[in-house]
């Protein structure tokens, strides 16, 4: 019997269901205006005359167009090309135009050279606020804008190749044409120390250099041997360590003979990356490649470490926006999805989640323009009484910083994948792009262990910056009766460096935590550094996400989490 009651044109059978109770993607808003932390930083620590191109960038880097950018750079990955169509070796990587925007928008911004173009008060923490924003959209374009950036030390200390090399260097443009730099008004700058045998060991390295001629600073040697990871193969030129008679040493390798002729570094592949694939690292081979002398022969560590502490520095900055971006997309999500009959940031478990990793965040953040004006100060050219104090700082600030931020953000990228639930894992949204690309600045530039023991190093060759350290932490002493306790307790530890090896990560845990405390008791912010130090200090320690005891003020935390809030 037919019991059917409707006719087939009572259904739209196209329309199966109504899409609602989705959030709004992040879009068309100001990443800048939004972010409450980075406005406090800029005023405590010197950028506050920045505010403009702060604000300017905080809306690009916001925008729908360029957050397009960073899905493109990654959805399509480079491409290798050993040979062109004619059969001529040419080792050239092709980039989609999205990454080439990334790296335009960058570069034109001054990320890669405005502290030292231009040396005013607050450079560095500048930057580091503007490099903040645009590593939020997408990190792998960021790794030749910080090599670039970071070189510009070591290409100083010969003073014929920065007279050639720094003008061009420092220019705020892109040129990413397969040419020799001789054509070019601008270049970028990669490095390569790693090798198959050694990894962070690079005094083990192979790679030999031999003199063409004259031997020294600025001369031409001859270099035959391979680097493991070789990132931003496009770059114009390299900075490479190599073995000569006199020990290792540095050489500025670029991409094209002065000739005009193809320098022989080849390019063997491109490495399958889990994370950053927007950014091409190369496997190469030196098959006599010119190179010239930067620095001392056989001072080659000593050249390039003012390099790699940079990179480092950057890393921080880079850490800390993967956190910013986490928690800014967390919020969007449950400001705006109901479950249970309520909205989730109404819900206390999920307000006590998203107000913890905003205070991750703050800590992170707090930690990293510290250090953004410790290079300031220690860059200022009067010298003086606190550009020392500052120098020491950083000597223990950048390896403690460096380990404890970037080490912190993958488990914080996961914790805010899971308030978004399944959406999270999907490559439609950034959230899964946060969690590939979160280890990798823990990795690079010197993994854990290698940052404690630079720590230990630092102690032990000298020993004022432990108390440079400590004479910091002493600007709260009384403001906390638990950061007290804290610093007291790392004053016991430091005490016994007996068996320090064993116990650098401890000890570097306890550098990085009671500095975050003390820098956000310095703020006045007291429903921040309260928080902070009742979750994160003491008894409690660093516990899992979401752990935040009673009393705190969730709802202020909650409000500077908000990217919409101005």
């Amino acid at each position: 019997m037919n019991t059917r009651t409707s006719s087939p044109g009572d259904i739209d059978t196209a329309e199966t269901h109504e899409v609602f109770n989705q959030s709004s993607p992040l879009t068309n808003y100001n990443a800048y205006l939004g972010d409450a932390a980075l406005r406090d930083a800029m005023l405590r620590h010197g950028g506050a005359w920045a505010e403009d191109a702060l604000n300017a960038h905080g809306a690009r880097t916001g925008s729908a167009e360029v957050i397009e950018w960073g899905f493109l750079a990654n959805e399509f990955k480079p491409q290798f090309y050993s040979h062109d169509r004619q059969g001529r070796r040419v080792d050239e990587v092709k980039y989609h135009d999205a990454y080439h925007q990334l790296m335009k928008l960058a570069l034109e911004s001054g990320l890669h050279a405005s502290p030292w173009a231009r040396q005013v008060p607050g450079a560095h923490v500048a930057r580091a606020g503007i490099y903040y924003l645009q590593a939020q959209i997408e990190a792998g374009h960021g790794c030749p804008v910080t090599m670039t950036f970071a070189s510009v030390p070591t290409l100083k200390l010969t003073a014929a190749i920065a007279d050639e090399w720094l003008p061009k260097v420092l220019a705020c443009t892109y040129d990413p044409r397969n040419v020799p730099h001789t054509e070019k008004q601008a270049v970028t700058i990669g490095m390569g120390m790693t090798e198959k045998q050694g990894g962070s060991d690079v005094r083990s390295n192979t790679t030999r250099a031999v003199a063409m001629g004259a031997r020294g600073p600025g001369e031409s040697y001859e270099l035959i041997g391979h680097k493991w990871f070789t990132s931003a193969p496009m770059c114009d030129a390299f900075l490479v360590l190599a073995q000569t008679n006199d020990g290792l040493s540095c050489f500025l390798v670029p991409r094209w003979r002065p000739d005009g002729s193809k320098n022989p570094i080849q390019v063997q592949r491109l490495k399958n990356k889990m994370g950053n694939v927007s950014n091409a690292s190369s496997e190469v081979e030196l098959r006599g490649a010119l190179g010239w002398m930067v620095g001392e022969e056989g001072r080659g560590v000593s050249s390039i470490i003012e390099m790699v502490a940079m990179t480092r520095f950057d890393c921080m900055i880079g850490s800390s926006a993967g956190q910013r971006q986490a928690v800014a997309q967390a919020v969007n999500h449950a400001r705006e999805r109901s479950s249970f009959a309520k909205t989730l940031i109404e819900q206390p478990l999920m307000r006590n989640v998203l107000a913890d990793l905003q205070l991750e965040l703050e800590g992170s953040l707090a930690m990293t323009m510290r250090m953004a004006e410790a290079l300031d100060e220690r860059q200022d050219s009067q010298g003086g009484s606190k550009s020392e104090h500052d120098a020491l700082l950083l000597r223990l600030g950048l390896p403690t910083g460096k380990y404890w931020i970037c080490k912190r953000t993958p488990f914080h990228a996961y914790e805010a994948m899971e308030c978004l639930g399944g959406n999270a894992v999907t490559e439609e949204f950034i959230m899964a792009r946060l969690y590939r690309d979160a280890p990798i600045n823990a990795i690079w530039e010197g993994s854990g262990n290698i940052q404690a023991l630079d720590m230990l190093r630092a102690l032990q060759k000298t020993p004022a910056v432990l108390d440079a350290w400590f004479d910091e932490l002493g600007l709260t002493h009384r403001a906390s009766p638990e950061l007290d306790r804290a610093v007291l307790a790392l004053k016991d530890s430091m005490s016994d460096l007996d068996d320090a090896q064993y116990c650098g990560r401890s000890l570097v845990d306890q550098l990085a935590l009671t500095m975050q405390a003390s820098l956000l008791v310095r703020t006045d912010n007291s429903a921040v550094a309260d928080a902070f130090i009742a979750s994160r200090l003491g008894a409690r320690g660093a516990r899992n996400y979401g752990t935040l005891p009673r009393g705190l003020d969730i709802a202020a935390l909650l409000e500077r989490a908000d990217p919409l809030q101005i």
